[in-house]
């Protein structure tokens, strides 16, 4: 199934917390407020279907090199029809873009990124993310998400 990805607007604010809050609740996400939400805007896209959001997903510069594909949820109803990898795809074709080398993704479901042709590594390995955002959340250091990386 193809799916059109489009970057997040405005009015998309409410459905992207909304579907972020129901992946923290389960653990599978950290939590994240409307100001990040508003704040990081730029960085999100969205796959809808008449007005219903399907998923989101971001994308984060961490350095000059290297980004991180962030927040990758989709509703439950849509998972394994490709939501989740148009998002991905179209994060990877925007970091080509910008001339980034390698992505990223921190994930409690590394077989999904696998399966994109990421390959797991230590989260020792991306210093930028770990003093950047990882240094400051209530998980470190005991952090339970797997790092994986793909070279563009």
């Amino acid at each position: 199934m193809d799916f059109e990805v489009r970057k997040a607007r405005i009015q998309d604010v409410a459905n992207i917390y909304q579907l972020l809050m129901g992946f923290a609740s389960s653990g599978l996400l950290l939590p994240r407020s409307y100001s990040n939400l508003y704040e990081m805007l730029q960085t999100f896209y969205v796959v809808e279907d008449n007005g219903e959001l399907l998923g989101t997903g971001a994308l984060q510069v961490a350095w000059e090199d290297l980004a991180e594909v962030r927040s990758l949820a989709v509703k439950e109803q849509y998972r394994a029809r490709g939501v989740g990898r148009a998002i991905a795809e179209e994060a990877q074709r925007e970091a080509k873009e910008l001339g980034i080398k390698k992505l990223f993704a921190l994930t409690y479901v590394p077989d999904f990124f696998l399966k994109l042709g990421y390959h797991t590594v230590s989260l020792d390995s991306l210093p930028q993310k770990i003093w950047a955002v990882c240094f400051n959340c209530i998980h470190y250091p005991n952090c339970r998400e797997i790092a994986v990386v793909k070279e563009l």
